[in-house]
């Protein structure tokens, strides 16, 4: 009897021994465990696709009344504040580009297509290409660029509160024109009328004229317009004026600036000099100006869109800008095609004289 418990005893011991050595069914080893994801990582896995680390890709379209430098260079700098944020074209920017070739029914035929493309902005530069866009776009952001007064344009409601869906950089600043007004007087007392071709249709223009006759008024100086309705008659219109003035100005005309060309060469030939609204006619021969470089200007549009496009800003609520930093702008290489003799007086008028001093 004893030596039947004695063995029931060991056989009990046994199956303990057993039963705590066998794993639970559901239990797996270290390694299959830590290779086998939990149902929670799975689920996070599948919440993550791929899609979601693409970059953002945006598209633009421009509408540019013409193609000149000046308008040319703010387009380029635009492009380049865009590529400096990380939005650059031929990576994760498409750029849609339309010039009206100055035609006002080009001009409203791409603000017609504007309106229908899905783009994420437009940029217009020029008034009359603002005016375009503004009229048809309603649902997509507009910035503008190079427009001289975007108020009296009605573009905006308030230059502070501009409302809707448009903002942008305004390429004037009342002063520029004084200043210049002032140089010429102060310098050429011998210039007692100037001669400007004007484009009456462009509401920046008329504008501009209005401010340089007020300017040149109190110096004691006329002003007299030759108006013109097409590009190819600037010539004819400057060589009109030259037979009763003693210079030249010009506007921020893109009409006119687009056939400066024609008025460089008559005032070249007359000896008459011409004084210009912007740095780059001076760059291509005009004697002075008070102004800015239009790459900057077009840079400071270009910033404004980032903040639409990448921080969710809405054009409504974003100031317009001026331009503030006005500088005298001098070509001195070209004084001679003008028998102007350029003192230090003429000189030292220049604030940042390696920037913009022209020789």
């Amino acid at each position: 009897m004893r030596k039947l418990t004695l063995l029931a005893l060991i056989f009990t011991v046994v199956v303990m021994i057993a039963a705590c050595g066998k794993k639970p069914e559901n239990e797996t080893s270290g390694a299959s465990a830590s290779a086998a994801p939990s149902a929670s990582q799975s689920e996070s896995a599948s919440a993550s696709p791929s899609a979601s680390t693409e970059e953002k890709s945006y598209k633009i379209s421009i509408s540019q009344i013409v193609e000149h430098p000046s308008l040319d260079a703010a387009r380029e700098g635009f492009l380049a504040a865009l590529k400096d944020a990380g939005i650059e074209e031929g990576k994760n920017l498409t750029v849609d580009f339309n010039s009206a070739q100055g035609e006002q029914s080009n001009n409203l035929s791409i603000a017609q297509k504007i309106a229908g493309s899905k783009s994420d902005l437009v940029l217009a530069i020029s008034t009359p290409s603002a005016l375009g866009v503004a009229q048809q776009v309603k649902d997509i952001p507009i910035v503008f660029s190079a427009v001289t007064d975007p108020l009296g344009a009605k573009l905006v409601s308030s230059l502070e509160a501009p409302g809707g869906n448009v903002t942008g950089a305004s390429d004037t600043n009342p002063e520029a024109t004084t200043k210049l007004v002032e140089f010429i007087a102060a310098n050429f007392p011998n210039i007692k009328s100037v001669g400007l071709v004007i484009n009456e249709g462009e509401p920046n223009a008329v504008v501009m004229a209005k401010k340089a006759e007020e300017e040149f008024g109190k110096k004691g100086i006329k002003l007299v317009k030759a108006a013109i309705t097409k590009s190819s008659e600037v010539k004819q219109a400057a060589e009109s004026l030259a037979k009763k003035t003693d210079a030249f100005y010009t506007t921020l005309d893109n009409m006119v600036i687009s056939g400066v060309d024609s008025i460089l060469k008559v005032a070249k030939e007359k000896k008459k000099p011409i004084f210009s609204s912007d740095r780059d006619t001076v760059e291509k021969g005009a004697f002075a100006t008070v102004g800015f470089k239009y790459y900057d200007h077009g840079y400071q549009t270009g910033l404004m869109a980032v903040e639409i496009l990448k921080n969710g800003k809405k054009p409504g609520e974003m100031p317009v800008l001026m331009q503030e930093k006005l500088d005298l702008i001098l070509n001195v290489k070209a004084a001679a095609d003008y028998g102007i003799e350029v003192t230090d007086a003429m000189k030292n008028a220049v604030q940042d004289q390696a920037q913009n001093l022209i020789q």
